[in-house]
């Protein structure tokens, strides 16, 4: 029986084979390839690198009450100004589809004076039920109706839910702000009808904030009934969406990060060297061609 002795070299294991330098040939068309090569995966870098550092907002829609921990509430904050209504006439109604019909509500509510009494700015908080319903402000509650009240108004805030302070969502959360009625007729009503859309801010933690958004319509009209004409009053009838939108912080994973690194320095330095070889390639024959002129 013949033994044959196996003996493994650790240097047979090397796939990055070393090229001695004095079979190396620096040119100047290499150095400069290799200088825009390194200036191109630096910029590259500091891209993917911002990119990485960045927090990335995602929206997606979805059919559900994010807020079941609400008690079925949403908080509202109102902001108006009528210079031409006398806050003794000011009042707020609120009314809905589940039977609640509340006339000058008052709670967490606030009337300043405008324009040396004659006018009002009412500033309120207060909470709706989540069924279709309305809230206005009117002169129903004061002991006594003016014969011609003024509605001319001007809408400061009108917003629902908590308030989200997130710079990178453009969105309506208080699509009402700055709505101006001042030219309008004083003896109108408005009517401004809200879809109110439930909104979900989740951060890199997984902390839920709860807002909603609203879009809006309106208009302008002087009703009559056959007792004569009815007393104006700012309408806010709002009924609710069934579609949520969900706002959430995503950043990079660390491993994409490092993959795409690594593919810009690897193909980089590909692409540089299939293009240094071929400038090489041509200009040796270009070189030689040369040479046979000559000679």
């Amino acid at each position: 029986m013949i033994l044959y002795e196996f003996h493994l070299n650790p240097l047979m294991l090397d796939i990055y084979r070393k090229v001695p330098k004095d079979l190396t040939q620096p040119t100047y068309t290499g150095a400069f390839i290799s200088i825009c090569c390194c200036i191109f995966m630096m910029f590259l870098f500091l891209s993917e690198l911002t990119g990485f550092i960045t927090t990335e907002i995602v929206n997606e829609l979805y059919v559900d009450d994010p807020d079941k921990d609400s008690g079925g509430k949403i908080d509202v904050s109102v902001n108006i100004s009528l210079p031409n209504l006398h806050c003794d006439l000011v009042g707020l109604d609120i009314q809905d589809e589940m039977g609640r019909h509340e006339v000058g509500h008052i709670e967490n509510s606030m009337k300043v004076p405008l324009n040396n009494g004659y006018g009002c700015r009412f500033e309120g908080e207060f909470s709706i039920n989540k069924v279709p319903g309305n809230f206005h402000v009117s002169t129903h509650s004061a002991t006594a109706q003016p014969q011609n009240p003024d509605m001319t108004h001007l809408i400061h805030k009108l917003a629902f839910g908590e308030k989200l302070q997130v710079q990178n969502i453009q969105g309506a959360f208080n699509a009402l702000g700055g709505a101006n009625k001042l030219e309008s007729n004083g003896l109108a009503s408005h009517d401004y009808i809200l879809k109110i859309v439930p909104t979900v801010y989740e951060d890199l933690s997984g902390k839920q904030r709860f807002s909603y958004q609203y879009t809006v319509a309106n208009k302008e009209y002087v009703a009559y009934s056959h007792t004569g004409r009815i007393i104006p009053a700012i309408w806010f009838r709002y009924d609710l969406s069934p579609i949520t939108v969900k706002y959430t912080e995503r950043r990079q994973p660390l491993y994409r990060f490092i993959t795409t690194i690594c593919a810009i320095i690897g193909g980089t330095f590909t692409v540089a060297g299939i293009i240094d070889s071929c400038i090489f390639t041509a200009s040796e024959a270009w070189k030689k061609i040369q040479i046979g002129k000559m000679s």
